[in-house]
């Protein structure tokens, strides 16, 4: 059999998922290679080590890059930087001394705990709501939702911007996509797909990852219900960002009541791991008995515990919400003010768009030489024609950390054609 040629140049991850010709080991080789050679460009800047912590610096010692030293670290989705707030420590340290390190079962036959309960119940209220049920990731909450959801009589929507996870719980589904935040597309959808199908859910975010922009969620849960679907939205990035008190895009709306599905994640605001879905008291607990992943897989820590004082900082101490928002405006501000494009971002997600691989892959390793740590993310994560640098800022960065950032900027634009009069 002829095998697939890959020009490594012009290659990304995805063309190593399955190339003619290759088994699975010749597959490994090839990809092996590949990241060997971007290596060599300085370009492999995934899988980074830190010696320290989430924060807004981090130590690391990169080959080829003067031995350990702190970076600005632009890579945490730690907005408010609870993974280092005392109160949450202290919650999972008890967590720990009281119950132990592990939970020791699934959830359903024995590894079910009081803090798991009153972590179900801490997150419902937090949106308003009765019923929750906990997975051990955010990823597994949204893909083990979806697959015990969804049948052969059912449809997904989902905007093309949605999570990876969202993706894989669709496998082998019905699916239909639309252009993202492109309601007249979603409409036509709707029209085309009513009657057809016994049940339709609508999948979005409330903040994209990539871009940080925001759902027309008003628009989106009124068009939805018009056509009889229902609204499942995953606000991962926006929870303790967005909104007066942080409850994210749905407070934005005053949406609490409209918005049939809630998804999100601990690992991001609430600074520890898991992930949580909520909706009607009925639906939640056919999950709990229904989806598999729940079911058959072993229960948080007890270091969970931890989520449950990150739940009740946000009402606590809205301080740290606001120097996150002063830290957006300022960064963003900057960067524009550099003729950089980043797009529609409304959140701490911030993109830096370069649209071109190999250009992105060098903006990175420069704003690394220069002590600054951000991730490059390019196709199969965003178009080919849509790569760029992806930062993410927290409460707990200073002005001095996003100036070295902006100076770094300042002087690649001056090396490289990143700025937007360059735009094709």
């Amino acid at each position: 059999m002829n095998k697939t040629i890959i020009d490594f140049e012009q290659a990304s991850f995805k063309d190593f998922e399955n190339p003619k010709g290759y088994n699975v080991y010749e597959r490994s080789a090839l990809f092996s290679d590949y990241l060997d050679s971007l290596d060599k460009r300085g370009h492999l800047n995934y899988r980074l080590e830190s010696t320290t912590g989430c924060g807004p610096t981090v130590n690391m010692d990169i080959k080829g890059f003067g031995g350990p030293r702190n970076y600005v670290g632009l890579v945490s989705n730690d907005y408010l930087g609870f993974t280092q707030h005392h109160l949450v420590k202290k919650a999972a340290v008890f967590g720990i001394t009281y119950y132990g390190t592990g939970a020791g079962a699934s959830p359903a036959i024995g590894g079910h705990f009081s803090f798991h309960q009153e972590l179900e119940n801490k997150i419902a209220a937090f949106f308003r709501r009765d019923a929750a049920i906990i997975y051990t990731t955010g990823y597994t909450a949204n893909s083990a939702t979806l697959l015990c959801m969804l049948q052969d009589e059912d449809l997904a929507i989902i905007d093309m911007g949605v999570h990876a996870s969202v993706q894989e719980g669709l496998r082998g589904k019905n699916v239909k996509t639309f252009l993202h935040n492109n309601l007249e597309m979603l409409e036509r959808i709707l029209k085309q797909s009513k009657g057809k199908y016994r049940s339709i859910i609508v999948v979005i975010d409330g903040v994209y990852s990539q871009d940080g922009d925001l759902a027309p969620l008003d628009q989106i849960v009124e068009l939805v219900h018009q056509y009889g679907g229902y609204v499942m939205l995953d606000d991962a990035h926006g929870t303790g960002v967005i909104g007066t008190t942080g409850r994210g895009v749905i407070e934005l709306y005053d949406l609490f009541d409209k918005v049939d599905i809630i998804s999100g994640t601990f690992s991001k605001t609430f600074g520890h791991i898991g992930g949580y879905v909520i909706a009607s008291p009925d639906l939640i607990r056919f999950l709990k008995f229904q989806s598999r992943q729940h079911l058959f897989s072993a229960t948080s820590t007890p270091a969970a515990m931890s989520i449950i004082k990150a739940i009740e900082l946000i009402d606590e101490e809205p301080e740290w919400m606001d120097m996150l928002w002063e830290n957006v405006r300022y960064f963003s501000d900057g960067l524009r003010s550099l003729g950089l494009d980043i797009g529609t971002t409304s959140s701490a997600i911030i993109p830096v768009k370069i649209r071109d691989a190999k250009l992105t892959g060098e903006v990175s390793r420069l704003l690394l030489k220069a002590g600054v740590y951000a991730n490059p993310i390019i196709y199969p994560a965003v178009p080919k024609k849509d790569s760029r640098i992806r930062m993410s800022l927290m409460a707990t960065h200073k002005k001095e950390h996003l100036d070295i950032v902006l100076n770094a900027y300042e002087d690649i634009s001056r090396k490289l054609p990143i700025r937007l009069a360059t735009e094709v």
